[in-house]
C-alpha cells in the first residue's frame, strides 16, 4: 500500500503545504512518494528527496507542466494512478483544482479538506463551518484526498535521501493557457504559512484605520496581516487577506483577533490556532468562547497600549 503525495512547489523548491500532506500520507501507512510535476525543477524534484519518510520521488519535467495547468497535471497524476492506493493534495487553491479532476476520471468519490486519518480507508473532516466532524470511510480502490494542512504537523524538510526517478511529461492538452500572473510582493510572512497572525475586522472602522492600527502591532510581532469576512467585504482590507471558511485556513501559534466578532464563518478559519488572543468592546462576543486571552475594551486604545509594552 503506497501514497502519492502531489508536490506543490515553484520549479526551484518545495511550499510548505506539501511537507504537511507528507505527514498525512504517512499517516496512511505504507510508502510515501512525491511527484514533481514542473518544468526545469530539478531543483524541486532534490528538496523533495531530502524530506524526512518520503521513500521516492517521481520527478516529471516539460514545458507542459510549466505553469501547473490543471489539465495536464490530472493528466500526469492519471498516468500513475494505477500503482497507488492513496492519491493526496494539499486543499489549496491548486490542489482543489486538479484533485477533482482526478478523482472523476477514476471514477471514485473525493475526500476533502481532511485533518486526520484513523485508518487506511478511514478520515475525518469538518463539517457544518467546523462545527462538527464527520468520520468518513472509503471502499474505494484509490483514495484521492485533500489535506487541511493546518491538521498535520509538516514533516521534517531534511534528513531523508529518497530515490529520483524521472518520467516522460504528458503533452500539453491545450484546453487551457496560462495569460498571465501577478505576485504581490511583501516583506511580511505568507499569511497561510506564518506563526503569528494578527487580523483585523470590521470593528476597526475603516481602511484608513485597519492600516494606522493593524500594521505597528504586526511590525512588532513580525506578523502576518489577515482579515474577518466583513472587513474584506467593507473594503478594509483586500480579499487575499481573508481568513475563514471562504478565505485562509491558518494555524499560527499566535493568533490575535481585533475588532472581530467571531462570526462561525470567521471561525472556521482560525479556531486550530495554537493561542488565540481576542480583542472586541463586545463580551458577548463568539470569538471569547474560542480565546485563550480576551481582553474586553476599545481597540483603539489597546492596540497602542500593547505596541508601547512591546516597545
Amino acid at each position: 500500500m503506497t501514497a502519492l503525495v502531489i508536490a506543490e512547489h515553484d520549479n526551484a523548491s518545495i511550499k510548505p503545504a506539501t511537507l504537511n500532506t507528507v505527514a498525512a500520507a504517512r499517516a496512511c501507512g505504507g510508502e510515501v512518494h512525491v511527484l514533481v510535476a514542473g518544468d526545469n525543477a530539478a531543483a524541486a524534484a532534490a528538496a523533495a528527496a531530502r524530506i524526512a519518510g518520503v521513500a521516492k520521488v517521481i520527478h516529471a519535467d516539460g514545458a507542459s507542466l510549466r505553469d501547473g495547468l490543471a489539465e495536464n497535471l490530472a493528466a500526469q497524476v492519471l498516468q500513475l494512478a494505477g500503482g497507488y492506493a492513496h492519491i493526496l493534495f494539499p486543499a489549496t487553491a491548486g490542489g482543489k483544482n486538479v484533485a477533482p479532476r482526478v478523482a472523476a476520471r477514476l471514477d471514485v468519490a473525493q475526500i476533502s479538506d481532511i485533518t486526520r486519518v484513523d485508518g487506511p480507508d478511514t478520515f475525518e473532516r469538518p463539517i457544518y463551518a467546523g462545527n462538527a466532524i464527520a468520520t468518513v470511510q472509503s471502499g474505494d480502490a484509490v483514495k484521492v484526498i485533500t489535506v487541511r494542512t493546518t491538521g498535520f504537523d509538516a514533516a521534517a524538510a531534511t534528513g531523508g535521501e529518497a530515490a529520483v526517478e524521472t518520467v516522460p511529461a504528458v503533452a500539453d492538452s491545450g484546453k487551457s493557457s496560462l495569460v498571465g500572473r501577478e505576485l504581490t510582493r511583501s516583506d511580511r510572512p505568507e499569511l497561510a504559512a506564518a506563526r503569528i497572525v494578527v487580523s483585523g475586522g470590521r470593528g476597526l472602522g475603516s481602511a484608513e484605520k485597519f492600516q494606522q492600527t493593524m500594521t505597528p502591532l504586526a511590525d512588532k510581532l513580525g506578523a502576518a496581516i489577515g482579515a474577518s469576512r466583513a472587513a474584506v467585504d467593507s473594503g478594509y482590507a483586500p480579499n487575499d487577506l481573508q481568513v475563514g471558511q471562504t478565505g485562509k485556513i491558518v494555524a499560527p501559534q499566535l493568533y490575535v483577533a481585533v475588532g472581530i466578532s467571531g462570526a462561525i464563518q470567521h471561525l472556521a478559519g482560525m479556531k486550530d490556532s495554537k493561542v488565540i488572543v481576542a480583542i472586541n468592546k463586545d463580551e458577548e462576543a463568539p470569538i471569547f468562547a474560542v480565546a485563550d486571552y480576551g481582553l474586553v475594551g476599545d481597540l483603539f486604545t489597546a492596540l497602542p497600549e500593547m505596541v508601547a509594552a512591546l516597545d
